[in-house]
C-alpha cells in the first residue's frame, strides 16, 4: 500500500470514527442531560423545593423539549414511559429492601422512592432507540421471540426474586450465551456497514452503564448502605447487574421494534 492509499484509509477511518461518535452523543443527549443535572443541583442549590423535586422537573422538561423539537419521536416516548414505569417498580422493591436509598427530602415520593429515579432506566431506552434508528440497527440470525421474552421475564424476574430464593443472575448470563450465541448486530456509519456480536454490545452498554452509576452515585442520585458516610466506588461485582438490565432492556426495545414493523 503507498502512502497516498493509506493517508486516505486514515482519513476515512478518522472521518467514520467522528461520524461514529457524533451519532453516538446525539444518542445520550438525554442520559447527559441527568448526570449534568445531579451535577449542577449537588453544586447549586435552587429555591422552593427539594433537589428531587427540581430533578423531576427538569427531566421532564427535557424529554418535552426532544420530542417537541424532533430530537425523539413519540414511538420512542411511549417506550421510554414504559420503561419509567418498569424502573420505578424496581426502585420502589429494591429500596424497600434496604439495597439503596434516596435519603434527601422531596414532595414526588412514593415509598421512599422520587419520581425522578424511573427517568435513569428511561435514559437507557432513550439510548438504545435513538442509536438503533441514527445508525440504521438490524438484528442477524435473531432467535425466535419464544425464547427471547421468557428470557426477558426471568431476568427481570430475578432481580426481585433473589431476596427470598436463589440468585441466578449467572445461570442466566450463561443462557444469554447460549441464545444469543449466533446472534449479531449490524449498524451502519455513513454509507459503510458494521458487524458485531450482540453479546459484545451488551458487555460494552453494561459496562458505561456502571461507569454511569458510579458518577451518579457520586452526585448523590441515590446511596449505598456502605456509602451511606463517604463515596466509594461501585463495586465490579455490580457490573454484571447492569448487564443483565441492559440485556433485558435491549430485548424489550427489540420485542417493540419488532411489534411495530408488524
Amino acid at each position: 500500500m503507498n502512502i497516498h492509499a493509506l493517508r486516505m484509509k486514515t482519513m476515512n477511518t478518522t472521518r467514520q470514527l467522528f461520524i461514529f461518535g457524533w451519532q453516538q452523543a446525539l444518542a445520550c443527549i438525554f442520559p447527559v442531560m441527568i448526570f449534568s443535572s445531579l451535577a449542577l443541583t449537588q453544586i447549586i442549590s435552587l429555591p422552593f423545593l427539594p433537589r428531587y423535586d427540581w430533578l423531576l422537573i427538569i427531566f421532564i422538561g427535557t424529554q418535552w423539549w426532544m420530542v417537541r423539537s424532533g430530537l425523539e419521536t413519540r414511538d420512542e416516548l411511549k417506550v421510554i414511559t414504559l420503561f419509567h414505569i418498569i424502573g420505578l417498580t424496581l426502585e420502589i422493591f429494591k429500596v424497600h429492601m434496604g439495597s439503596w436509598s434516596y435519603p434527601e427530602e422531596g414532595y414526588f415520593k412514593i415509598l421512599g422512592v422520587p419520581l425522578y429515579s424511573g427517568f435513569m432506566y428511561a435514559s437507557v431506552a432513550s439510548y438504545l432507540c435513538q442509536a438503533w434508528r441514527r445508525l440504521h440497527v438490524n438484528l442477524i440470525k435473531w432467535p425466535p421471540f419464544w425464547a427471547v421474552i421468557p428470557l426477558a421475564m426471568a431476568i427481570y424476574g430475578n432481580f426481585f426474586t433473589h431476596h427470598y430464593w436463589f440468585d441466578i443472575r449467572w445461570w442466566l448470563s450463561a443462557l444469554v450465551l447460549v441464545v444469543f450465541w449466533r446472534a449479531s448486530v449490524s449498524f451502519r456509519v455513513s454509507e459503510t456497514h458494521y458487524v458485531m456480536p450482540l453479546t459484545l454490545s451488551f458487555v460494552l452498554i453494561g459496562f458505561f452503564v456502571w461507569v454511569a452509576e458510579n458518577i451518579a452515585t457520586f452526585f448523590g442520585a441515590w446511596t449505598y448502605p456502605n456509602q451511606g458516610e463517604t463515596w466509594h466506588l461501585v463495586g465490579i461485582g455490580k457490573l454484571s447487574s447492569w448487564l443483565l438490565l441492559v440485556i433485558v432492556s435491549f430485548l424489550i426495545v427489540a420485542v417493540l421494534k419488532h411489534i411495530k414493523k408488524e
